[in-house]
């Protein structure tokens, strides 16, 4: 009896011990390699070896909790099945070739706290279902082939520092909700197709660091409001169709003396250095 109890014993702590990830996740990463050339990758998956060895994939307590394949000759669109790794945290898919649109089963990944796709070929709109990620504290879609307009859903994004969209083929214009992105540090819309008015509530953000917005076709004027940012320490709004042309702003101390020249046709905005 005492023998057989230690088989048991020895046979669950085996287990225990090389107990693997779930059959559904581990099917959504074979979806994506097989979606995306995988066999010519840069450093491509052993689909025999445990998902743990797989280049890229960290896994944690049994779970998928990353997929970091950026500089990775990935070639192809992404898989409804990514939408299973319901555990992951951080998806890094930057400087790749990827092309098609975003699968709406993205909105599965509700741990999600970063979301890095810039520097590939998607295209079409920005989905709506972004919005229901939560937790996400980085969304990086730079330098894509995204049209449409900035999608609503993403102003209810509380929980983000970073929001970089630029170098797209984003229409309409910057909403005014976007005051509710109270955590935003880094925030940059430029080179794409934006019109309409710099909105004064953007002045609400006051941990913002970085504000990118150039090139697009915006109007008016710049909100005297930013002048109230204590943290803005970028601010780039030119190759606009603002009423004046601003000089780019870059420094390393909050805008202390911050200013606007209105007696001279160009308007500077300009940062007290040491």
């Amino acid at each position: 009896m005492k023998k057989h109890y230690i088989l048991v014993l020895t046979l669950f702590v085996s287990a225990f011990a090389f107990a693997k990830v779930s059959p559904s996740e581990k099917d959504a990463l074979v979806a994506i390699y097989n979606a995306t050339n995988g066999s010519q990758w840069n450093s491509s998956w052993d689909l025999d070896a445990s998902v743990e060895k797989w280049y890229g994939v960290k896994v944690e307590d049994d779970k998928v909790v990353e997929v970091n394949l950026q500089f990775n000759n990935l070639q192809g669109t992404l898989p409804t099945e990514i939408g299973n790794l319901v555990n992951l945290q951080k998806l890094n898919l930057g400087f790749n070739k990827l092309t098609g649109t975003l699968p709406t089963s993205i909105k599965n990944l509700q741990e999600l706290t970063s979301l890095e796709l810039f520097m590939n070929g998607f295209e079409g709109s920005i989905p709506e279902e972004l919005g229901q990620l939560k937790k996400l504290e980085s969304l990086k879609l730079y330098s894509n082939k995204f049209s449409g307009t900035i999608p609503q859903s993403i102003m209810g994004l509380t929980n983000l520092k970073e929001l970089l969209m630029g170098s797209n083929y984003i229409i309409g214009t910057i909403p005014t909700e976007i005051a509710a992105l109270t955590k935003l540090e880094k925030l940059s819309l430029m080179d794409n197709k934006l019109e309409g008015e710099i909105p004064a509530e953007m002045a609400q953000l006051r941990n913002l660091e970085e504000l990118v917005l150039s090139t697009n076709k915006l109007t008016g004027d710049l909100p005297l409001e930013f002048m109230n940012l204590p943290k803005l320490t970028t601010l780039m709004v030119s190759d606009n169709n603002l009423n004046r042309e601003y000089t780019t702003v870059s420094g390393n101390n909050p805008p202390g003396l911050m200013y606007l020249d209105l007696q001279n046709s160009t308007a500077t905005m300009d940062i007290e250095k040491e």
